[in-house]
């Protein structure tokens, strides 16, 4: 998910029995404080499988928040998937500084832009042999040839593999 997409999910838009979220907003903040917008594009509105790794996660965080809104002695309720102490939504630059770049550093990786899991996954799903079209979806691109342009450095391993599956159709 893009960031924007991740600050603004709320939990009405996750369900965690079927191990899906529905992408519907983003948060964008403004002069006048936080927005809540369409998405990027018209496929950015879309749903996303989860992994039960993500599934298990997201319970054990919706415990702790839970907590942590009956502990508060004010809270504001958006309903956030990522809320403050306070239940407002997250600043973009306090989820890096506070939560993204430290968790990085303990587990030892370099530091990178928030943006480039989205490149990460997609490369990843891609060498895995996941079809372009499902990561294209996956990532909320419009266009198949947005993925296929952005992770074109993949395509030689792709390309052995099918190098490899026809040696294996043709009996080699």
């Amino acid at each position: 998910m893009r960031q924007g997409e991740l600050l603004a999910l709320r939990w009405r838009d996750v369900d965690l029995d079927g191990r899906t979220l529905q992408v519907g907003a983003t948060l964008q903040r403004t002069r006048d404080g936080f927005a809540f917008t369409e998405p990027k594009t018209a496929s950015s509105r879309r749903p996303v499988a989860l992994t039960r790794a993500a599934v298990d996660a997201l319970r054990r965080h919706r415990a702790r928040h839970l907590e942590e809104r009956l502990a508060a002695v004010v809270w504001e309720d958006n309903a956030l998937v990522s809320a403050n102490e306070v239940g407002r939504p997250v600043e973009a630059g306090n989820l890096l500084r506070r939560s993204f770049w430290p968790l990085l550093e303990r587990a030892g990786l370099p530091h990178i832009r928030f943006h480039d899991l989205r490149h990460t996954v997609a490369t990843l799903l891609l060498a895995q042999g996941t079809h372009p079209k499902i990561v294209a979806e996956m990532l909320g691109h419009s266009q198949i040839a947005v993925t296929l342009n952005l992770y074109s450095h993949v395509a030689p391993t792709m390309q052995r593999q099918a190098a490899d599956a026809m040696d294996a159709i043709l009996g080699r």
